[in-house]
């Protein structure tokens, strides 16, 4: 479980005793359960990080719902879709330094429609490796309000570690080069940090 989870935790928990002792117990069952499910929200499983190089992993757990590439052959769009059951802590698709970290204002459409890559509140995160250039959005969605990246630019991340968290359902865009090689198709479920997403060369 993420430290994030413990600001949420911590005051649920609170009032569940609290309405405990004022003999509540229906409610402070409710405000129990809810207290588990934000532990089993905020959980981070280990992950074995495939070994290789010129490897891209998934930078999230979730459904592929879309795969684009630009008219002329130029980058790659792999967009994942999270629903609240995911796991949402986000980890680096490649080995590399994170170049430049843009948050973007937006609007707080269902993350599963096409639109919310390009309309919805997110974080643009660069990494650049030795031989390819990654950009990873972390993109909020109907629930999801917050978008959070835990390192600074100028950061060194190794493949499949942990850079963020997107809260509460959301969506990840992961643009690649246009020589990479898609190992994922539209309708699969990957595994952050475990799932290859492409090869490149």
């Amino acid at each position: 479980m993420v430290r994030d989870a413990y600001k949420f935790i911590v005051p649920v928990l609170a009032l569940a005793v609290l309405l405990g002792f004022l003999h509540q117990p229906y409610l402070s069952s409710i405000f129990l359960l809810l207290s588990i499910f934000i532990g089993y929200f905020f959980r981070n499983p280990d992950r074995y990080i495939p070994a290789g190089e010129k490897l891209i992993v998934s930078p999230a757990d979730g459904k592929v719902v879309r795969i684009l590439q630009q008219q002329d052959g130029g980058e790659k769009t792999i967009s994942i879709f999270l629903n609240i059951f995911n796991v949402h802590v986000n980890r680096s698709p490649i080995s590399g330094k994170l170049n430049n970290l843009e948050y973007k204002r937006g609007k707080f459409k269902a993350a599963f429609e096409d639109e919310a890559s390009r309309v919805n509140e997110q974080n643009v995160v660069t990494i650049a490796g030795e031989d390819i250039q990654v950009v990873v959005r972390q993109i909020a969605g109907l629930i999801a309000r917050r978008v959070i990246c835990w390192k600074e630019k100028g950061y060194i991340l190794q493949r499949g570690e942990l850079f963020g968290l997107i809260r509460f359902g959301s969506r990840v865009d992961v643009v690649v080069p246009g020589h990479v090689r898609i190992a994922v198709k539209v309708g699969d479920h990957v595994k952050g940090g475990a799932s290859i997403l492409g090869e490149y060369s």
